[in-house]
């Protein structure tokens, strides 16, 4: 069974599983969660993940911060060299692929009480210095979701076809979306809590781009900020060739905003047949549901089996479908939700 079936077909018992074995080892540590959790996910690191937990900051803007650390069915030391630097470890059994392990690690982050989440990788690439630039935009209150840009800041890599490649997909999303975005697949970002429990999450591989388009389609505000991308000093990179990185990586692009775009047409529809109270009170109860004050319905895991990871933000429910946005000219980057062209800044 491949990662991708893997997930599919058993992500949710699998994420259920592993939640219970993670709240019964670290009991309130875990439910007590500081302000702050730096989520990582680690496939077969042993050699890596230790400096880098040793490297994050105990505090960002001032906020204290715990490191969870999700083992993706890794065969070697990486959970027990993880736990032996400080972090919180949830180790799967089962190497279902980055994106599944990261939605485990933000439902561990928001049922533990944290109010951010910053993500970066587990290889040593990111600069722990700059979760604090990426921060700094969400505490302001001017952005829910920031994201690191090499465009922006600096990349060590002399890959030419990796650098192309970042920039034909930044060009992409910012066609499709109408979102200027300058690097869809770095690693280290930032964000309020509660969006990771707001938008669909349902890759097991490629997941920035979906998370990225997630949260722009679902009305969000996002940045991005100045960061740096090193070269791997540690171990082999896992995302294979660049040919077949970027077929797949495309394919979530496409499939991810054909599934927004449809999405929030259909929700739309329903708006236009329901009668203003009926749709004010369904807007309610996703502003409710993004907030994080709906009961046991967090679908968490439901993902897995094709239902939605929570619902779109209150903010989404007035913000415009991608299909207004569709071949639109990409607006400037923003740290304000998405405004229909009939509203668009100038």
């Amino acid at each position: 069974m491949t990662s991708q079936e893997a997930d599919r077909y058993g992500g949710q018992s699998v994420d259920d599983a592993a939640a219970s074995d993670f709240a019964a080892e670290y009991a309130e540590r875990g439910q007590l969660l500081p302000p702050v959790a730096i989520v990582i996910a680690a496939y077969n690191e042993e050699a890596a993940i230790g400096p880098v937990i040793e490297a994050l900051p105990a505090s960002i803007c001032g906020l204290a911060t715990a490191t969870i650390v999700v083992v993706d069915g890794s065969v070697d030391g990486t959970a027990k060299e993880a736990g032996a630097h400080g972090a919180l470890v949830c180790d799967v059994p089962v190497n279902r692929g980055q994106g599944a392990a990261l939605r485990l690690g933000y439902r561990l982050a928001r049922e533990g009480g944290a109010r951010y989440i910053v993500t970066t990788d587990a290889d040593g690439q990111y600069d722990p210095a700059d979760a604090q630039g990426l921060l700094e935009p969400v505490l302001a209150d001017d952005a829910d979701f920031v994201t690191g840009s090499r465009t922006l800041g600096s990349e060590e890599t002399r890959d030419p076809v990796r650098k192309l490649g970042v920039r034909l997909f930044a060009a992409t999303i910012s066609l499709l979306t109408g979102q200027r975005v300058t690097d869809p697949s770095f690693g280290m970002r930032a964000m309020r809590a509660e969006v990771t429990g707001a938008i669909q999450l349902q890759q097991p591989q490629y997941q920035a781009a979906e998370l990225l388009i997630g949260v722009i389609a679902g009305g969000f505000r996002v940045a991005e900020r100045p960061a740096t991308i090193r070269r791997r000093r540690v171990g082999e990179s896992k995302k294979g060739h660049n040919v077949l990185y970027g077929l797949r990586f495309a394919g979530v692009i496409l499939g991810t905003w054909w599934r927004e775009r449809h999405r929030h047409q259909r929700v739309a529809d329903v708006d236009l047949n329901s009668s203003p109270a009926d749709a004010a009170r369904r807007r309610a109860a996703d502003a409710d549901r993004a907030a994080g004050t709906a009961g046991p319905a967090d679908a968490s895991g439901a993902a897995d089996a094709g239902v939605a990871d929570g619902a779109p933000a209150g903010a989404a429910a007035d913000a415009p479908s991608l299909a207004a946005l569709t071949l639109g000219e990409p607006a400037d980057l923003c740290t304000e939700p998405l405004a229909p062209r009939s509203a668009k800044r100038t």
